[in-house]
This record gives C-alpha cells, sequence and structure tokens, in this order.
C-alpha cells in the first residue's frame, strides 16, 4: 500500500511535467496554446508564413523525437498501452525505466508538432514505468510488480483527465485484466495520491467542458442503442484503418527510422493544412461539436479527418494514444447521428448534445472493449447521473457488437500484428505450448446426477481430486462437482441443502484436446477445483482430465 502510494505521487508528478511538456512545445511549434481552437490561423512566431507553416512544424517534430526514441527506446514508439499490457501478461512488469523519460519527451513533441494523437497512451506508459521501475528498486515479487505497473497506470489517467475513479477501472479492465480487492485497493491509492497533486496544478476541473445532459422522452433509449451498435462499428473500422495506414507506411518507407517521422511529417503537415482542426489532440474542436456547432456535412469530414490523422501520425513512428481519438471520433459520429435524428424526429430526438456525449463512449468501448472504463469516464466528465441509463445501454451494445465484428480490440490488435496473443505463453517459455490432449490425465470416474451428497463426499475423498464430472441420466456431461461445494451444502440446514450432486453441478470453461495448454490454463486457474474436465470438440463429452499437476508434468517431460 506504501508503494502504491510512491507510484501515484510519482505518476502524478509524471503528468503534471508530461502536460507541461505539451504546452510550451505546442506554442514553440505553434505559436498558440491549442492551435485547435484557432484553426487556419498563421504561427506569430513566423507570420510570414500564415498557415503554411503546419507543413513544417510535423517535419520539425520529427527530427527531434525520430533519432530520441530510435536511440534510447523503440518501445516509445506508438500508442503505448499494448506495450504496457504485454509487460504486465508476460515480462513480470518489466519495463526499462528510460521508457519514462522517453515517452515524455516524444509524446509532448508529437503533439505539439501536430501529431493528432492522445495523452492517455504517453501517460499510462510512463506511469506503468515508475511503478516498474519501484519494484525492482524495492525487489518486489513478480505479481507485487504486475501490481504497481497498473497503479502507475491508474495514477497517470487520474492525474492528467481529473478522473480518479476511471483510472482505477482502466488499470483494473485492460491493464490487469482482472478485479480483486488487493489490486482495488492499491490501485485506489496510486489514483487517489496523483488526483490530488493533478488537482492542485490543473484545478479541480474536468479536462473537457460538455454541455448538461437530459432524457427527454423515453424513445430516446431506441436512438442511444442504434447510436451504440453504429459506433461499435465505427470503432471496429477505426483500428482497422489505423493499423491498416501503418501497414502502409512500412511498405512505403525504406530509409532509416530515425528519419521517417521527419519525412512522413510532410504527409501529415499536408493533412493538417487541408483540415487544421486536426492539429493536436483537439480537445476544442470536440466540445464544439457537443455543443451543436458544425454542420452534419463537416461533421462526417472531421471523423474521417481525425481517422487518416491519427493513423497517419502513428504509422510515422509518431507517439502518443489512442483514447482522446476514439472520443473525437465518436463526439463527430454522435453530433452527426443527433442532428440527423432531430430532423427525423424532431419532437423526439432530443439535444444533439447528447448524442455527441453516448457516441464518444460507445466508440471507444467498441475499440478498445473497456465497457467500466468508458461508462466511468463518461459519467466524470458529466457529473450528470441521468447519463448513467443511456450510457450503459449503449456502452454495452457497443461492446456485444464489437465482439460480433473483430476478436481483437485496439489494443491486442497490435500484438497479435507482431505475433503475440496475450492469452499465450510467453516467448521461449517451457509450459503453454503443448497441446492439452498430449498432457490431460484419464478422467475420473464420473458421478451419477442423482448421487447423495454424503456419497459424494465420500467419492471425492478418495478420488484423490478436488472435483469430480457429473453425468445425468441420459450419460450426457452436467458440469463439475467441487468437494467444496459438498462441504459447504451439508454444513447448511438439511431443509436448504440440496439432495443430490445434480443442483451443485456447474460447468467450467469448455477445454478441448486441440486447444494450447496456456489457453487451459485461464480456464483451470479460474477453475474453483484443482482440475477441469477436457471435452471431445464435436459431442462435447468428457475424454480427460486436466489438473495442475498434469500441466506441470509437461515441463518435465520436455526438459
Amino acid at each position: 500500500m506504501a508503494l502504491a502510494v510512491v507510484v501515484g505521487a510519482g505518476a502524478g508528478a509524471g503528468s503534471v511535467v508530461f502536460r507541461w511538456c505539451i504546452k510550451t512545445f505546442t506554442r514553440l511549434l505553434s505559436g498558440h496554446a491549442d492551435y485547435a481552437a484557432s484553426p487556419g490561423a498563421s504561427n506569430p512566431h513566423v507570420p510570414w508564413l500564415g498557415p503554411y507553416f503546419v507543413l513544417l512544424a510535423p517535419v520539425i517534430g520529427g527530427l527531434l523525437y525520430g533519432p530520441l526514441v530510435n536511440r534510447f527506446a523503440k518501445e516509445a514508439r506508438g500508442h503505448g498501452v499494448p506495450e504496457v499490457m504485454l509487460a504486465v501478461a508476460q515480462r513480470g512488469g518489466r519495463i526499462s525505466p528510460k521508457v519514462a523519460v522517453v515517452k515524455t519527451l516524444a509524446s509532448a513533441l508529437t503533439i505539439g508538432s501536430g501529431g493528432s494523437v492522445g495523452r492517455e497512451g504517453p501517460i499510462v506508459q510512463i506511469g506503468s514505468a515508475l511503478g516498474s521501475t519501484l519494484g525492482r528498486v524495492t525487489k518486489a515479487t513478480e505479481g507485487r510488480t504486475r501490481l504497481l505497473v497498473a497503479c502507475g497506470a491508474a495514477g497517470g489517467i487520474a492525474a492528467t483527465f481529473n478522473a480518479p475513479l476511471a483510472g482505477v477501472f482502466f488499470a483494473m479492465e485492460l491493464i490487469l485484466g482482472t478485479f480483486s480487492a488487493e489490486a482495488f485497493g492499491a490501485t485506489v491509492l496510486a489514483s487517489v495520491t496523483a488526483s490530488v497533486i493533478g488537482r492542485a496544478a490543473f484545478g479541480d476541473t474536468a479536462f473537457l467542458d460538455l454541455p448538461d445532459f437530459h432524457i427527454d422522452h423515453l424513445a430516446q433509449y431506441g436512438l442511444f442503442a442504434l447510436l451504440g451498435i453504429v459506433a461499435a462499428v465505427v470503432g471496429v473500422g477505426f483500428s482497422r484503418f489505423l493499423y491498416l495506414i501503418e501497414d502502409a507506411c512500412d511498405r512505403a518507407w525504406r530509409g532509416p527510422e530515425w528519419l521517417r517521422p521527419a519525412v512522413g511529417g510532410l504527409a501529415l503537415g499536408l493533412v493538417l493544412l487541408a483540415l487544421p482542426e486536426m492539429y493536436g489532440v483537439g480537445y476544442p474542436v470536440l466540445e464544439k461539436a457537443t455543443e451543436g456547432g458544425y454542420a452534419i456535412g463537416f461533421l462526417l469530414l472531421l471523423l474521417l479527418g481525425k481517422m487518416l490523422a491519427t493513423s497517419l501520425t502513428i504509422g510515422i513512428g509518431g507517439s502518443g494514444g489512442v483514447f482522446a481519438p476514439s472520443l473525437f471520433i465518436g463526439a463527430m459520429l454522435g453530433s452527426a447521428y443527433g442532428i440527423g435524428v432531430h430532423h427525423l424526429l424532431p419532437g423526439t430526438a432530443g439535444a444533439v448534445g447528447a448524442y455527441a456525449l453516448i457516441g464518444m463512449g460507445a466508440t471507444f468501448a467498441g475499440g478498445a472493449r473497456a465497457p467500466i472504463t468508458a461508462v466511468v469516464i463518461l459519467f466524470e466528465l458529466t457529473g450528470e447521473y441521468s447519463i448513467i441509463l443511456p450510457l450503459m445501454l449503449a456502452i454495452v451494445l457497443a461492446t456485444a457488437t464489437s465482439r460480433l465484428l473483430s476478436r481483437d480490440t485496439i489494443y491486442t490488435l497490435k500484438l497479435r500484428r507482431r505475433g503475440i496473443d496475450l492469452e499465450g505463453p510467453a516467448p521461449g517459455a517451457r509450459l503453454g505450448s503443448q497441446h492439452v490432449g498430449t498432457v490431460m490425465e484419464p478422467l475420473p470416474s464420473p458421478l451419477p446426477a442423482t448421487t447423495a451428497l454424503a456419497d459424494a463426499a465420500d467419492l471425492l475423498s478418495l478420488s484423490g481430486h478436488g472435483a469430480l464430472p457429473v453425468i445425468d441420466d441420459t450419460g450426457k456431461y452436467a458440469g463439475i462437482v467441487t468437494a467444496q461445494a459438498v462441504a459447504e451444502a451439508l454444513a447448511e440446514q438439511p431443509d436448504a441443502a440440496p439432495a443430490t450432486v445434480e443442483q451443485l453441478a456447474e460447468p467450467p470453461a469448455p477445454v478441448t484436446p486441440d486447444q494450447p495448454l496456456a489457453q487451459a490454463l485461464h480456464a483451470l486457474l479460474s477453475a474453483a477445483g484443482t482440475g477441469i474436465p477436457v471435452l471431445d470438440a464435436e459431442q462435447g463429452r468428457p475424454v480427460g482430465w486436466l489438473s495442475h499437476q498434469s500441466a506441470l508434468r509437461a515441463v518435465h517431460a520436455t526438459a
């Protein structure tokens, strides 16, 4: 807990330095605090260039951060969150401490020179690097180091966006991928500490100034539901387009990597010249869209422009997050959708701003598949409890639709393209590459569903397993019953306890013989007993038994 507070303080201080760097580089290279608020204006440092200075700003930025990233920390390139997820899942939470410094400078230069990316990815990587470094310095266990990495991510999100709850759930939902009392307590401490520092530096205000939210008609819920589905399609489309452009940049570039951001900056400059609203993060444009300040045609142009500008920024080797671009794209989509339904159903549709807010959360949920984080951060941005119901409806539908459309999220797709499966074994791991069928044990004798609890207790105690499979009268597999479940049932009042094991049988996550052992281990670890049945892939009947011991024997067999 004490280390969590220290990591939170470091992440909070890091966010202050990071935002100051962004502001400084933006003023130096554009002459404005946020050029997106004054699109098309000239740079007061070089007024004779007029708006054409945006052709040079990305080139200058690329010449500065390109060699920096290529020489000191190549992992600082891109949006950062996938690298942290990989470190937690397969590298024991190990992140190089120099990533914090390089990521701060590279991302601030990218955004300050016009890169159309966000602050979330960099600050997550910065805070996580601080947590990992502290874990190594204090010789913390691997599990505690992973938790400190998550604390750094939570603190970074909380301080940068003044969203302490969102920081906690972002860390648990995306970085750790699990929820526990210890993880919640540690990330809360880090998030609160970082938020206190962030609020002292930036004030107690949300990082966006959004309109009030109201539900004027019950029929709006149907419109919000449809928006959630559309937003999922857009969110998945954005993630695919992002890597499509990155592939195109990889194929087109044949020179040294350190020069790639500067040369690619010429292409980005042309986009900024045509659509200067894409300069930097773009929060002023997002806020104006939620207030209904743009026509539907221009909103769709901004949506497509953001996809292109963000994808090009990352494709040429820029450093920055995709969270803010997802919110931007969602706001443009929601505003355009709101204007459209307002024309079709003027007495029912309600305010355009409501659809913009729902579109933001649903598009992020569709791309990142982090529904809890999406709900919480939009609630913290608005402070309106009335947003919860339509927001949850749209985000859940967006998440479900996203799962149907794509196996991966915008974060995991980057890793899978490099041949990395977060659910699989780490490269070179001795355990995980085998198939379940090669390591499973013979199936223990199943229990008939009509077996009384007292008899089941005797059979479980003699079996040597903490669980046994259960079959019904027709011989169909019904699940497993664990010794713990039987013991708890026998401890209940006679009139409250179930009579047979049929009422206690629960099927664990299905595991098949042709499944990689690394994937099956997730099902094994989440099961209540000490083993789970291996099911025939076609008929779904038990054909073997997978236990922790049988998995470990696979290590001995390959030694």
